[in-house]
């Protein structure tokens, strides 16, 4: 009977000085695993440094190592996109390049995926992030669990292992502004969360900038909700009713007992006041227009140069 193929998906960016880890806990998954098959499939997000080279050296050593090398820098959900395109496995597990995924946590996940799981997430028990980065991540992810209906993990990214039937599933979510923490959350199929300790960073620094963190944030609300667009409205309806009440109110005290209206200053406070909740609510609106707009083009998510050095 032949082994099941699993396959270990990394997107990497800039991750030259990490590969020698790579290389290490990579042989030492397949190693210590070998009631399967393996596959290492690593997606170069258009690096600037030598993170190609690496890669070519090390499919060159064992052809186990696959190489996705794409035309530029696309992101890394667009790479994720692009890699699980590609994966042969019967599972996939995605891991960051930088190896803070623990590999420890990889058997328990295949034990799971055996047990029937066919999405088998791992949820960090811990955290190498600074306490803003942590308190906004975790009041974002509760905002979003709220605002959306449909169950979104806490504390969870994309460490987990895949079955096919959820890698087909993904591969029909073709939209370019993506946001594929939602996704596994959007298309279902049977759920197990495994806790882990987030290891610390050996080499190089995060890619991620707080205005990157903040559109990926953005584009988590929009995708899955239209709760922003709903909040524009009730403040409009909550503004005009108290604007009501205050015209009723100056039209007693004028009329009864003849208090002046104030002038000026009421004014440009309230001119002040609406014309923000008016540009508010236009900047909502236009985040959705701007995702419609986008999509509309119906453009690729990405070009490949090479596969295994073979342009495709």
């Amino acid at each position: 009977m032949s082994k099941k193929l699993v396959s270990i998906l990394l997107p990497a960016y800039n991750e030259e000085a990490n590969f020698p880890l790579i290389d290490e806990c990579m042989h030492r998954v397949m190693k210590d695993n070998p009631a399967y098959d393996w596959e290492i499939l690593m997606v170069n997000d258009g690096s600037t440094d030598h993170t190609l080279q690496q890669m070519i050296r090390l499919r060159e050593k064992d052809e186990r190592f696959c190489y996705l090398d794409l035309s530029r820098n696309y992101g890394k959900e667009i790479a994720m996109m692009a890699g699980l395109d590609y994966v042969r496995g019967d599972a996939a597990i995605i891991m960051d390049a930088d190896m803070q995924h623990p590999i420890d946590v990889i058997p328990q996940m295949l034990s799971a995926w055996e047990e029937g799981y066919e999405d088998v997430y791992a949820q960090r028990s811990n955290s190498r992030e600074n306490w803003l980065k942590r308190t906004t991540s975790r009041a974002y992810y509760r905002v979003l669990q709220h605002v959306t209906n449909i169950p979104i993990q806490q504390d969870t990214g994309d460490f987990r292992l895949l079955d096919r039937s959820c890698i087909m599933a993904l591969r029909q979510m073709r939209e370019s502004e993506r946001n594929t923490k939602g996704l596994y959350s959007w298309i279902g199929f049977r759920k197990h969360g495994i806790t882990y300790w987030q290891q610390k960073r050996k080499q190089g620094a995060s890619k991620w900038s707080f205005l990157q963190l903040l559109n990926l944030a953005i584009n988590g609300l929009t995708s899955y909700t239209i709760a922003p667009l709903r909040l524009s409205t009730i403040l409009g309806l909550f503004i005009s009713a108290i604007a009501f009440i205050y015209l009723i109110y100056i039209l007693i005290t004028t009329c009864l007992y003849g208090d002046p209206v104030a002038g000026y200053p009421t004014i440009m406070v309230t001119i002040l006041f609406l014309g923000g909740i008016q540009l508010f609510s236009i900047g909502i609106i236009g985040e959705y227009l701007g995702k419609i707009f986008n999509e509309t083009k119906g453009r690729p998510g990405y070009f490949v140069e090479s596969y295994n050095g073979q342009h495709v």
